[in-house]
């Protein structure tokens, strides 16, 4: 493959950057048009595909947004553009360009991804019923539609409709997240997506996650090189420092490699391709080295790194929700060699 952006995907990263340099916020992302880039033509976006989400993505993990952009365009949007009629997408993506907040219920309790849910969608007189619970859902409150992986097929349901509950539950970043109970929640038909499978939404979402990963070690490396060409040690800027120098090596070395994965993996799947093994391997690597290149990151900041109000906290906290939502190093090492 080519590891170089095409042209849209650099117009993608250009128009990210240009919107978060000024304002880093998701009200931001909605007036500079980021939340229509991939939003069908005919709903008032541009039509882009996996690659140029996926590039937003990693542009918006380096500005170290906190928003829903990961669970609207990375678990929602990018799923129902895969998986979805196209009367369906037009009920579901309807408000995407202008704003509105999509996301996922994927994760259950002790498992993250599972393959065979827990939630079951049963039969019933008038459609289906959804009984189940899904931990670690973003921005579930205020989501208009939430994408529900179940034993037998993949639905999606109103976060507002009858036997949903959401309850709130604590993040490092200080983001929105819930646990959402299904009891006998009704699915018409209409809301099934036929044909979906478990295993395709779970590899669309790990690939996003990996690329906003991307971003985010991405963003905390350059903050930090920045930090340590500037602050200066008995009359010399830190970078000169050997010690100082080795260990940001290590922390470009897994920021290269993260994007190396997060690369190959987005590729494979929007070319059609075989992309298990290689988001295998990048849940893993994700987990297990992004969260030391953190570690170093605030170390080489000193007490300066561990000022919330400053952004290496946004770097780091959201890698914590990221591994975390991931199930942890060990339990992504056990997928690989499975």
């Amino acid at each position: 493959m080519d590891f170089s952006p095409n042209p849209e995907q650099q117009a993608v990263a250009d128009v990210v950057t240009s919107v978060l340099d000024r304002d880093n916020s998701w009200d931001a992302l909605v007036s500079g048009g980021v939340t229509a880039l991939a939003a069908p033509e005919r709903l008032g976006g541009d039509g882009l595909g996996l690659l140029e989400v996926a590039t937003a993505l990693t542009e918006i993990g380096r500005h170290g947004t906190i928003s829903p952009a990961l669970a609207t365009l990375g678990l929602g949007l990018v799923s129902l553009l895969d998986l979805a009629s196209t009367e369906q997408q037009d009920r579901y993506l309807a408000g995407v360009a202008k704003g509105s907040v999509l996301s996922a219920a994927l994760n259950e309790q002790g498992v993250s991804l599972p393959e065979r849910p827990a939630t079951v969608l049963s039969p019933s007189s008038d459609g289906y019923k959804l009984n189940g619970t899904k931990i670690g859902v973003p921005y579930a409150e205020s989501a208009q539609w939430l994408l529900v992986t179940a034993d037998s097929a993949v639905v999606v349901i109103a976060p507002t409709a009858a036997g949903v509950a959401l309850t709130k539950t604590p993040t490092s970043n200080a983001s929105d997240e819930y646990v959402v109970t299904f009891t006998d929640v009704d699915v018409p038909a209409a809301d099934v997506l036929e044909g979906a499978t478990v295993a395709r939404v779970n590899q669309l979402a790990l690939a996003t996650m990996g690329a906003f990963a991307a971003g985010l070690v991405a963003g905390a490396l350059r903050l930090t090189a920045d930090y340590v060409a500037t602050r200066e040690q008995f009359g010399r800027p830190l970078s000169t420092f050997q010690t100082v120098a080795a260990q940001l090596s290590e922390i470009y070395i897994a920021s290269r490699t993260i994007d190396l994965l997060s690369t190959s993996a987005v590729w494979r799947l929007a070319e059609d391709l075989d992309a298990a093994e290689d988001l295998a391997i990048l849940g893993y690597w994700l987990t297990s080295q992004a969260p030391p290149a953190m570690r170093l990151s605030h170390h080489l900041h000193g007490g300066m790194g561990m000022d919330i109000t400053y952004p290496m906290d946004r770097y780091y906290s959201s890698i914590k929700d990221l591994t975390r939502l991931l199930g942890g190093p060990t339990y992504r090492l056990d997928l690989v060699g499975a």
